[in-house]
């Protein structure tokens, strides 16, 4: 995984934390919902990245 690509996923992630915090202390129900996605997202794209490094790495280590 890139360090941008890990940048990206972290600020998606923490950006998704404020939408959260902010919906639930103002009430704003879809506010928190669409945090609670964007943090949902950006640990479904850390986990496709780890795989795509293990499969590379498998890939590596069968290719030599």
């Amino acid at each position: 995984m890139g360090v941008d690509d890990k940048f990206d996923n972290k600020a998606e992630d923490l950006g998704g934390r404020a939408k959260e915090t902010i919906g639930d202390v103002t009430g704003d129900e879809k506010l928190k919902a669409e945090g609670a996605t964007d943090q949902l997202k950006a640990k479904t794209k850390d986990v496709g990245e780890s795989v795509k490094d293990v499969g590379s790495s498998v890939k590596d280590k069968f290719s030599k």
